[in-house]
């Protein structure tokens, strides 16, 4: 990379956002409290969360290698993005050179159902039941990573929290 081109990567760009009043007082308060600038929070907040949603930009990382994220943020995407489930069935499945990640609609429907659903459908088979908890994330997490990813984390470890 050249210095001219290392220089416009390090420029910074104004964006604008809208926000209703409750959310501004609140970064607000939280910027007063920290003693920081109000843009701080801001970009806190971003590259929080950038951080933590990371495998969205990984073109690699496809199908089976994003249920964990879809799962610790199942209900945050639902509101922000309201999501369906063929909406997410292509952002989950899309560009999946390797057919041993694909993940069946059967299982991406799981992640647009409301929490009550999920458990009556977990219920409902063979296959999930053995992973019965009382947390619905991590009865799917452990469904899942039987399912998907049985190399990464065996079986055992999952069914020890059972209940």
């Amino acid at each position: 990379m050249s210095p001219e081109e290392l220089i416009v990567d390090k420029k910074k760009h104004v964006i604008s956002i809208r926000l209703d009043n409750t959310d501004r007082n609140t970064v607000q308060n939280i910027a007063s409290r920290l003693y920081v600038r109000e843009s701080e929070i801001y970009r806190f907040a971003i590259n929080f969360l950038l951080n933590r949603i990371h495998k969205l930009n990984d073109t690699d990382c496809t199908g089976s290698d994003l249920l964990p994220l879809f799962i610790e943020f199942k209900e945050e995407l639902h509101q922000s993005f309201n999501l369906k489930k063929q909406q997410l069935f292509k952002i989950i499945n899309s560009g999946n050179a390797n057919p041993d990640k694909f993940v069946a609609m059967v299982d991406i429907e799981l992640l647009v159902l409301p929490e009550h659903l999920v458990r009556q459908r977990l219920l409902q088979r063979e296959d999930a039941i053995i992973f019965k908890h009382h947390d619905i994330k991590v009865w799917l997490d452990n469904y899942f990573s039987d399912k998907y990813r049985p190399t990464e984390i065996s079986g055992e470890n999952n069914k020890t929290n059972h209940q």
